[in-house]
């Protein structure tokens, strides 16, 4: 791997080695921007949509707008990981911001549905490699005791993406023009870039890797092929002509091609095997129907509430947020019942017959529906999404071997963003059909004004808001019902998945299965991490107060010792530096004073330390017990792997001792004295690491 730092820059740490904290969160802060760009281009087109095709005209192609930035980035995603493991992310991060922007601008400039379509697959390409290189990233530069916390201000760029996307599109349509959804990138973008020069200093690494770049190509030609099946069919072409029948056979071929060649790859896509695992099949096929559900119905809503409800592009983006707001709650909540209670099953089976009453709520709405019932149903559906989406990948991570662990974790996002795909499609399909007959059959034998024919009163939604009073109401009527019909059309959809839910077999949690991040659960994206990218994520949820606490007692009671577990976090930060002083350690770490002070005293009334002045020694005896403490805490920490053997793989078993110092250690933001006291048993600090 290439090395990431200009020549002016000061040596880089060793990956996930601590560097300079201004500096970390200066980078940190430049990847979140570039993380919320590619989070917002995934929903903030959604409100601007009625008004692009006014403009544009191809409502037929509307569902492309989506498509073609879900595909892209989709199958982008792999292809970026590798390349950074190989050649160095800084580089590469840049050249996908740019790739982006470019991508962003061409859109903005658009002057066709064909062209905005083709453009917005380019920033698709980019905003891929935003989000998988934006997490990379950070495990090269923070070290695995902070991964979590880090992570957690990613998760909460998604979930602020997620409200903000559909409200900023209807702003920025409604105040400026729907060019400026698109334009917003380039200045945040331009800040983004300039901070990841400046700041990003990434250690010198490189990963070998054989890129499967077949694969990659035959699933996004499968998908797509598969994708303009639903698309086009009813539409553009009839369902028995020859050009639908062609995609369908070589949409299929290339399904059976990406099977043959995923078996014989050597760092495969989607490794054929994980499909051995019932879970991981039945999850794979229950996100695929939240995804479905979820984007279809994102994309065609402001529609509804535009056209039919007569609001502002702003005011339906502000009607959307309900649906957010129960997603995000019970998202979070349901992860932290999981974490609590090691129960997960209940959760995909209440959530999609929860998302399929929503559906069926959402077919009744109509021109008449009063704004707080609107908005119940939204909860409805939004909350319901969130109940199976925490859950799917954390089963997913209990259900496969260590080996498989990163595949499965992003394959499980990857099955949601092709329904994501598929949703939008079917949802497009279904609509056009039924608003060009009910346009036709609503308008039979009325006598329209010349420029309201069906055929752009349907190119035009916005042209609906001119109509003469008199035959405004059953054009109204007409796309009320064609835009609710979709959802019933999805409802038998989402009540499949409550069905597969019930086949979900309840396996007991493995210590180091934690809540997803926001990434994994809210965003449509892959997040393509490795096996022991995704265990260092999840066991960095023990750098919490609660968990260290919880941490050093069952260290305590593991080396058998009758001591609190504040001294036994002391006397191995003792292992580890030689000295300290309890004074200095309050004003350094987030330990409290007084159990400093009280931890200061047992160890010394018991002889295990020993004051030379202010700063405290481990006596012979404590040099012992030190002893048996770290043992205990490899022990522990192994422990939490559950069936994952660090002695069968050397990279974990690091991760575990590293863990294993960083962890009980202490965190502190001043640089740490290595003051080695050299006994008979060896130097403390060595034995402590």
């Amino acid at each position: 791997m290439a090395q990431d730092t200009s020549a002016a820059a000061a040596p880089a740490a060793a990956a996930g080695e601590p560097q300079d904290k201004r500096a970390v969160r200066l980078a940190i802060g430049a990847l979140a921007l570039g993380l919320l760009l590619a989070a917002l281009d995934q929903t903030i087109v959604s409100t601007a949509l009625p008004t692009i095709v006014s403009d544009l005209g191809g409502i037929d192609h509307l569902s492309w707008v989506v498509t073609a930035y879900l595909l892209a980035s989709t199958a982008a995603t792999p292809l970026w990981g590798k390349l950074g493991d190989m050649y160095g992310r800084k580089r590469l991060y840049q050249a996908v911001i740019v790739l982006f922007l470019l991508g962003s601008a061409l859109c903005g400039v658009a002057r066709s549905m064909g062209e905005l379509i083709a453009f917005r697959a380019v920033q698709g390409l980019g905003g891929g490699g935003l989000i998988v290189l934006s997490m990379a990233i950070v495990g090269d530069i923070v070290p695995p005791r902070d991964r979590g916390r880090y992570q957690g201000v990613f998760g909460a760029v998604f979930g602020a993406a997620s409200v903000l996307g559909p409200l900023l599109g209807g702003v920025f349509t409604e105040q400026l023009s729907w060019r400026w959804v698109f334009y917003v990138n380039l200045p945040i973008g331009a800040v983004a870039l300039a901070v990841i020069a400046a700041v990003l200093h990434i250690p010198a690494r490189r990963t070998r890797h054989r890129i499967d770049y077949l694969g990659m190509g035959v699933v996004a030609a499968a998908a797509t092929c598969l994708v303009l099946v639903t698309s086009l069919g009813g539409t553009t072409w009839a369902w028995g002509s020859a050009g639908i029948v062609g995609l369908a056979v070589a949409g299929v071929l290339l399904v059976a091609l990406f099977v043959f060649v995923e078996r014989r790859a050597a760092e495969p896509v989607l490794p054929p095997r994980l499909f051995t695992v019932r879970t991981f099949t039945l999850c794979s096929a229950i996100s695929f129907v939240v995804g479905f559900a979820m984007f279809g119905a994102m994309t065609y809503l402001p529609t509804f509430l535009q056209v039919v409800h007569g609001y502002s592009p702003t005011l339906s983006g502000v009607h959307l947020i309900p649906m957010v707001v129960g997603l995000l709650i019970s998202s979070t909540g349901s992860g932290q019942i999981v974490s609590h209670t090691g129960r997960y099953k209940v959760f995909p089976v209440a959530g999609t017959a929860v998302v399929t009453v929503g559906l069926l709520l959402l077919h009744r709405l109509d021109e008449f529906t009063a704004t707080w019932l609107l908005s119940l149903y939204l909860f409805v559906f939004g909350f319901g999404l969130g109940l199976v989406m925490q859950v799917l990948v954390l089963a997913v991570q209990n259900a496969v071997d260590y080996d498989d662990l990163g595949a499965a974790t992003s394959g499980a996002t990857f099955f949601r963003s092709i329904g994501a795909s598929f949703g939008v499609s079917v949802f497009g399909t279904v609509f056009t059909n039924q608003l060009r007959d009910k346009l036709v059959s609503a308008l039979r034998g009325v006598p329209v004004p010349p420029g309201f024919r069906p055929a752009s009163l349907q190119a035009d939604p916005t042209s609906v808001a001119r109509l003469p009073s008199a035959i405004k109401a059953p054009v109204l009527h007409a796309y009320s019902t064609s835009i609710t019909t979709v959802f019933l059309y999805a409802a038998p959809v989402a009540l499949a998945a409550f069905v597969l839910s019930w086949f979900l077999k309840e396996q007991p949690l493995r210590g180091t299965v934690t809540v997803p991040d926001a990434s994994e659960t809210i965003g449509t994206n892959p997040v393509d991490r490795s096996s022991l990218d995704e265990i260092a994520r999840c066991l960095s949820l023990l750098g919490s107060r609660e968990a260290r606490h919880d941490l050093y007692r069952r260290i305590t009671d593991m080396a058998g010792l009758d001591i609190h577990p504040a001294t036994s976090w002391l006397l191995l930060r003792l292992a580890r530096d030689g000295e300290d002083d309890p004074v200095e350690l309050a004003e350094h770490t987030t330990v409290p004073s007084a159990l400093i002070e009280s931890a200061a005293v047992e160890a010394e009334s018991r002889g295990y330390a020993t004051r030379e002045g202010n700063p405290l020694r481990l006596t012979e005896s404590g040099l012992l017990l030190a002893d048996r403490l770290v043992e205990a805490r490899r022990s522990v920490l192994a422990g939490l792997l559950g069936d994952w053997d660090p002695a069968a793989h050397s990279e974990l078993a690091a991760l575990v001792n590293k863990l294993s110092t960083e962890l009980c250690g202490g965190d502190t933001d001043r640089p740490e004295p290595r003051v080695h006291r050299r006994t008979s048993h060896g130097t403390a600090a060595d034995r402590a690491a």
